[in-house]
């Protein structure tokens, strides 16, 4: 097993002691099971990243010795925003922790025509809590040291209507004119829209296609929501990102 990795929102120095309590503290309790002298890495999504030795356990906190830097896995090369219409609890949560894991930069949730339920208030206040810890524990696993941004789900014509930029919009289409190889390189960045189950329907195309995206296809099969946007991220990184 290699050195845990844990994410603390904190400003890390060289030096310093540090106090966490809430998710970190339950972590290296109840989950990994540390004791005082144990060495962990910590950073903090900004990019810092550093060896820490855990120094005290508490009722409800940790306080951790932080050690000097240490070199980190580079962030993604290429910037891609993936607009993921909502699919249901688990799919999407497949769809959040593979992404990450995939390099993207910035997640957009989107409530789409055939997404099941729009959540409001408190709902989907804790809806939105969960995704970040799922965000948050695939940057832990993979090695990332820069926390991809969880935007606030909106209403996919509110989006649509704000999207701008120059950037290569791209949408995902079973019977799309282009695949990813027809197209030429970005230079400014990528957005990826995703449909939930069931896709877009024509009007969402129709939208889509009005705001600049161009529809792609992966291959001749048709492909489940958390198989299809993972699968073009793919595609994406080895034509022109990290997997170069």
């Amino acid at each position: 097993m290699g050195t845990p990795r844990l994410y603390i929102p904190q400003p890390l120095r060289d030096g310093a002691s540090l106090v966490a309590s809430g998710q970190p503290a339950h972590h290296v309790k109840n989950v990994l099971r540390l004791r005082p002298g144990a060495i962990l890495r910590i950073f903090n999504g900004s990019g810092d990243e550093h060896d820490a030795m855990l120094k005290d356990i508490g009722r409800s906190e940790i306080t951790l010795a932080i050690a000097g830097p240490v070199s980190t896995v580079a962030a993604p090369s290429l910037a891609i925003k993936l607009a993921q219409g909502i699919a249901r609890n688990d799919r999407m949560d497949l769809i959040l922790q593979k992404a990450v894991e995939l390099g993207v930069s910035a997640i957009q949730p989107l409530w789409m025509q055939r997404s099941q339920k729009h959540l409001k208030g408190e709902r989907l206040e804790k809806r939105l809590q969960h995704w970040q810890g799922i965000v948050i524990s695939a940057c832990e696993q993979c090695g990332r040291a820069t926390l991809p941004e969880l935007l606030q789900p909106q209403d996919y014509a509110s989006w649509a209507g704000g999207e701008s930029g120059n950037g290569l919009k791209l949408m995902l289409q079973p019977e799309g004119a282009h695949s990813l190889r027809d197209l030429e390189p970005p230079h400014n960045g990528i957005t990826l829209l995703v449909g939930p189950e069931g896709g877009l329907t024509p009007d969402e195309r129709t939208l889509a296609e009005s705001i600049g995206c161009t529809g792609i296809r992966l291959g001749q099969r048709v492909l489940r929501t958390e198989t299809a946007g993972l699968a073009a991220l793919a595609g994406i990184q080895a034509l022109w990102g990290d997997f170069r």
